[in-house]
């Protein structure tokens, strides 16, 4: 939607139709401030969009993010949104080979299939016992700090007062969660599983003195006040779609194609430039929202850049015509794939894996995790697919930094995915290429992204899905009242570099908007 030429001037303008953005401009609108939205591209969405990668086959895939855990249900209600998830009743499954037998730990499906799932793995009671006493430790954190990510920040001290457990503060806020995982778990595959939660999206080893993986670990486990993540009905797309949705209904203005290029403040008003295919525009705001990385704020604002970003994963997306048999015939593919499939995660794998990439090296055995989303949400799939047992999967590959990929994007994407692939293979009972279903052009339904790819494509800063390595979630010097606020008055960052962003939540867009309706 174009801008209407003889409305110049709004109470907030946005910079950034992704789905933080959205959420922002939905409450502002909702409470009856003039609000208009700059979108760079054709859509709004951001990285939570669903979108059909393969030519000709009707899958509409969560091209980018994925799952959802961290988004308030608060905010659901509080924007009347049409949007549901679904519960995996399978956690995870980790397949491995111990004694020369095809073997694995499957999580879920409850508590005495998991107890006897420990027990076939490690031979006894004892990492079950110990997996039941952490869980039940970061689940009691997640219940005390997930609220608070919708409030106004809280104090170290407080926030720690909060916790009320000196354990769980020293085990996930000042000593290196591998510390933690080595004191508790003794199976090296056990530890990796514990560990993975620690390193997605984040290059980090288990004993990083900056705790970046600890606080990965943190936003990992405290999600809705459980920890659980789930599966976006229709796709992540359908969030997005239905945030948009209640922003317009609101009075909000949204405008796709339009994108930001200068933000000027008097610390009183500020205007944005904005330029069009036919030409440039200006929008005045009494506040604007900037929902984009920091680097990207500065870059409008004219300010110093901050500390470069850098991502370090691989998205690979996949429609299959029938799940892939697993070697260890003990388990359902449905039931393995329906979770969290971890592929060469094991603690002395990832460790290996770090240490070979922050050499500069690919890994020789690249880590990564896989799950399937149409097991719990066929609707994605058109019905003459669902109906002859298409499914998708869905990988996300670990300590794979965008530094790997500047020798020649094209040729280390297709290392990697290969060498990932393989990984995954030595599990199956069959290859996965004669799983995969083929496009209307011939070719195998199958896409990978590297942190190249997503700065290109979605302007994240080095390929970081967080935007900048994750902040704890209190306040620190500098941070302002609700995380949002910048050295600029009446102009916040509302996007995942906030401090508590990162992830699909939607809290740095409303607490970007409780920022402007306080003030």
């Amino acid at each position: 939607m174009p801008v209407d030429e003889g409305t110049r001037s709004y109470d907030a303008v946005i910079v950034g139709g992704g789905h933080n953005g959205l959420v922002a401009a939905a409450y502002l609108a909702r409470a009856g401030r003039s609000v208009l939205v700059l979108e760079r591209l054709g859509h709004t969405g951001g990285a939570a969009v669903s979108t059909r990668p393969f030519a000709g086959v009707d899958a509409r895939l969560s091209r980018y993010s994925y799952l959802v855990s961290l988004l308030p249900r608060k905010i659901v209600r509080d924007l009347g949104l049409r949007f549901q998830v679904r519960g995996r009743t399978v956690s995870s499954y980790t397949p491995t080979e111990r004694g020369g037998r095809a073997t694995g730990l499957l999580v879920g499906g409850g508590e005495r299939r998991t107890r006897e799932a420990f027990a076939r793995l490690t031979g006894g009671e004892r990492e079950y016992a110990a997996w039941q006493r952490f869980y039940g430790m970061t689940g009691r954190v997640a219940e005390r700090v997930f609220p608070t990510l919708t409030e106004p920040l809280p104090g170290r001290d407080e926030l720690r007062r909060r916790i009320d457990d000196d354990t769980a503060w020293r085990t996930l806020f000042e000593e290196p969660i591998g510390a933690a995982v080595e004191e508790n778990f003794t199976d090296d595959l056990v530890r990796g599983v514990v560990l993975t939660d620690a390193l997605i999206g984040t290059f980090a080893d288990a004993h990083d003195p900056t705790l970046a993986q600890n606080r990965c670990f943190l936003y990992h486990v405290i999600g809705g006040g459980t920890g659980a993540w789930d599966v976006p009905v229709g796709g992540m797309g359908a969030l997005t779609d239905a945030l948009a949705a209640a922003a317009r209904t609101a009075g909000a203005v949204i405008a796709t194609g339009h994108e930001a290029v200068r933000i000027d403040t008097d610390g009183r008003t500020a205007e944005v430039t904005y330029r069009t295919a036919d030409g440039e525009g200006v929008a005045a705001a009494r506040h604007v929202l900037v929902n984009a990385s920091p680097q990207e704020l500065a870059a409008l604002l004219g300010d110093p850049p901050p500390e470069p970003a850098e991502g370090a994963q691989l998205k690979v997306n996949m429609l299959l015509t029938r799940l892939p048999r697993l070697r260890d015939d003990a388990v359902d593919p449905r039931e393995a794939f329906a979770g969290t499939f971890h592929i060469a995660e094991g603690y002395r794998e990832l460790a290996t894996a770090h240490a070979q990439a922050a050499a500069g090296e690919l890994p020789a055995a690249p880590p990564s995790e896989i799950y399937c989303h149409s097991l719990t949400d066929p609707t994605i799939l058109g019905p003459g697919l669902a109906g002859r047992g298409y499914q998708t999967l869905t990988l996300f590959g670990l300590h794979t930094p965008a530094r790997l990929f500047a020798r020649g994007n094209d040729a280390v994407r297709e290392e990697l995915l290969k060498a990932t692939l393989a990984q995954l293979d030595a599990h199956l009972a069959e290859p996965l290429a004669d799983c995969l279903a083929i496009d209307a052009d011939g070719r195998p339904c199958i896409e990978a992204k590297t942190p190249l790819d997503l700065e290109r494509d979605l302007r994240l800063p080095g390929g970081n899905i967080f935007h900048r390595a994750l902040s704890w979630p209190y306040a620190q010097e500098g941070t302002g009242r609700w995380g949002v606020e910048t050295g600029h008055p009446g102009v916040l960052l509302c996007g995942a570099g906030a401090v508590r962003g990162g992830g699909v939540s939607g809290v740095p867009g409303h607490n970007a908007a409780m920022a402007v309706l306080e003030a």
